[in-house]
């Protein structure tokens, strides 16, 4: 007899479980396969996967019906580690079985074809399908491969922190490890933190590697596109996946190298559930495959830093450029003495003069500003009036090439009235910037200058942005201006100056990671200057310049950046020293919500002798108190690492309860260590 546990493809918290069902009919089944199966009262067909084989009954089943399995799909099946890494996903990040088997299950469905007629694939960048010459590594590359290699060999799961400063020619180092895993019969995933930086990502492989041997994986592909390129992962028509944080889950079998490009950044967590950490679940995957991970950054997180000093990582660090041009001059402008001058403009004098001597010189300018829209808020000057979203009760960011003014979390969008709704005067007027005000702005100072903008309302099309870089690229663009799309992984010739023009806007979020997400935002854009012969100018504009990020930033000092904060989290008991759990407890009415938030403290607080007061923090309103319909309060919970079981045991229970109970009127949401505490 054969005998498998199923996970059903449901939404619901009740049947977060394993069913057992009467494999025999299907003797070579095996775990990963997904099958559909009786289910409910009506025994209708649901879709599942199977999480275990067994060739007896279970234990505790004697005696009771078993349903027999109705139908394996022999197409598509998990990848053999996915059901362990399914499991742990399940306890580290609070989701569902069946919402983590989704991550490694094919989006969508193959395309209908007439009969005979060939399938189309992804459209890849079109280059030179002769490979490339290898160039010569520097001797810090080759050091750093000198290291990666052999791990690939070994597979033993070793994890590397690549720390090159920005132009060392980190993806040379890459390509090595990737050619040597590859002459391994391993296979290869290289994940970057943006979709935008796919395209030039791929273009590399495929210069090096042949396009034949890359799939594509990321979300703006088409649902038929995503389930073409997972399938020839699957069937094993390529060696290499190239994608977002999604391709993480790529369904090879034999893993020989994980990359992860700019490990450090946020794009990397997930904000939908499952909640997962990509680093974390690289290192996962590649602890079963036997796999060597790469973590490369010119900032590395804190976290990471701090494990590769206590040894978990080995540490390996390229100093210099590739072409020995020296890092960009960093300058601070001081916008107070501005103001005192009487300057309530975009531009410094500093900034000001420097695009026009560079643009003079023939050469380009990236302008970085992390706030796309036209201004952040619209208020009446008369009576202080805010227009905001009635469903999250945010202000509205104001886009004057639509003249409407939008929520960035709900998608609720509004036209601008000509009267204050208020008190009826004429006294709408629009504050903070944005990057579509800079780019006006911009247009007016240097009228003869060519300039575009990249940021989420441009790439809005596809392939749009990627044709605004290509442009940028090919010299027909001279001044860029984006938000941090722009601000990592690009490499331009041309660009000797960057602006920086509000470095402090992130400082002012109420998030201990701030400091540190400043200092890597500076630190990547400004990286993007000087990348040749010629070196580089940044001009950072900030109301801060005294704060120890951007002082740290501007003297290219990320060893003193480090050792502060890291000062300072230990202080606080935040991340590396521990995790930080948030919980969002939600409702239509504000009180239950704030109930839901109370229910999982005292439960905590009940946990004899491990959860005190002073490491659960709350509940308390979300700084954004209202999104869509729902009210939302936030517990959080520091919890060391020699506390995390007793925390995921406690709040795993706490969570099934509270799901499960239709009478409560409000639910909860878990996520560790989350990417942004709003």
């Amino acid at each position: 007899m054969k005998y498998v546990d199923v996970v059903i493809d449901t939404k619901s918290d009740n049947v977060d479980n394993f069913f057992t069902y009467d494999a025999s009919a299907f003797p070579n089944i095996k775990a990963g396969a997904r099958v559909k199966a009786p289910f409910g009262k009506g025994q209708g067909r649901m879709s599942g996967y199977v999480f275990a084989v067994h060739d007896e009954l279970p234990e505790g089943l004697e005696g009771k019906r078993i349903s027999k399995l109705a139908e394996v799909d022999e197409a598509i099946s998990l990848p053999p580690d996915a059901v362990s890494i399914c499991e742990w996903m399940r306890t580290r990040y609070y989701c569902r079985y069946i919402e983590a088997a989704g991550c490694f299950a094919p989006a969508g469905k193959p395309r209908a074809r007439k009969e005979g007629a060939a399938a189309d694939g992804v459209a890849k960048e079109t280059v030179n399908e002769t490979v490339k010459e290898t160039p010569p590594l520097t001797h810090e590359q080759k050091r750093a491969a000198a290291a990666i290699l052999p791990a690939i060999e070994e597979g033993a799961g070793t994890v590397f922190l690549l720390h090159g400063v920005t132009g060392s020619g980190k993806t040379e180092v890459y390509l090595a490890a990737t050619e040597r895993a590859l002459g391994l019969g391993k296979s290869v995933i290289m994940l970057v933190p943006e979709i935008s930086l796919t395209h030039q990502t791929v273009r590399r492989f495929i210069e090096r590697f042949g396009e034949a041997r890359i799939a594509i994986l990321h979300s703006k592909l088409t649902l038929t596109e995503r389930y073409e390129e997972w399938m020839k992962i699957k069937n094993g028509e390529v060696d290499i996946a190239i994608g977002a944080r999604s391709a993480i889950f790529a369904p090879f079998e034999k893993i020989g190298l994980i990359i992860v490009d700019e490990e450090h950044e946020t794009t990397y967590k997930s904000d939908m559930s499952p909640k997962y950490d990509t680093v974390e679940v690289a290192i996962k995957r590649a602890a079963a495959a036997g796999a060597t991970v790469v973590l490369g950054s010119a900032t590395p997180s804190v976290v990471s830093s701090y494990r590769a000093e206590r040894g978990l990582y080995r540490k390996l660090a390229l100093t210099k450029r590739y072409n020995a041009t020296p890092l960009p001059l960093l300058t601070v402008a001081d916008m107070r003495s501005e103001l005192l001058k009487g300057n309530k403009g975009v531009f410094s004098e500093l900034l000001y003069n420097a695009m026009n001597e560079t643009l003079a010189d023939g050469k380009q300018i990236m302008l970085f500003l992390n706030r796309r829209g036209w201004s952040s808020f619209v208020s009446c000057t008369a009576c202080g009036y805010v227009m905001k979203c009635e469903r999250c009760n945010i202000s509205l960011t104001y886009h004057k090439a639509e003249n409407r003014a939008n929520c960035h979390y709900c998608g609720l969008s509004r036209n601008v009235p000509d009267a204050c709704p208020s008190c009826g005067k004429s006294d709408l007027r629009f504050f903070g910037l944005g990057t579509e005000q800079v780019e006006e702005l911009t247009k007016e100072a240097f009228p003869d200058a060519r300039i575009a903008r990249l940021d989420a309302d441009m790439a809005k099309k596809k392939g749009s942005g990627e044709k605004i870089l290509a442009a940028f690229g090919a010299g027909k663009t001279d001044i860029l201006i984006g938000t941090q799309m722009i601000a990592k992984g690009l490499d331009f010739a041309g660009v000797t100056l960057v602006g920086i023009v509000a470095a402090d806007i992130g400082l002012n979020i109420p998030d201990f990671k701030s400091p540190e997400r400043t200092f890597q935002l500076v630190t990547q854009v400004a990286g993007r200057a000087g990348r040749r012969e010629e070196r580089g100018r940044v001009i950072i504009q900030t109301y801060m310049p005294e704060n120890y990020a951007i002082e740290a930033a501007r003297a290219h000092d990320y060893e003193g950046f480090y050792r502060s904060e890291l000062f300072f989290r230990n202080t606080l008991l935040y991340p590396p020293f521990s995790d930080v759990v948030q919980i969002t407890a939600y409702a239509e009415d504000e009180g239950l919500a704030c109930k839901g938030a109370e229910r999982v403290r005292d439960g905590l607080l009940a946990v004899p002798g491990m959860f005190t007061e002073d490491v659960l923090l709350g509940p308390r309103p979300a700084p954004i108190a209202k999104v869509g319909d729902d009210f939302r309060y936030h517990l959080y919970v520091k919890a060391e690492t020699k506390k995390r079981k007793t925390l995921e045991r406690s709040l795993s229970e706490l969570k099934q309860k509270i799901n499960t109970d239709p009478a409560a009127g409000y639910r909860i949401i878990i996520d560790v260590n989350p990417y942004s505490l709003m």
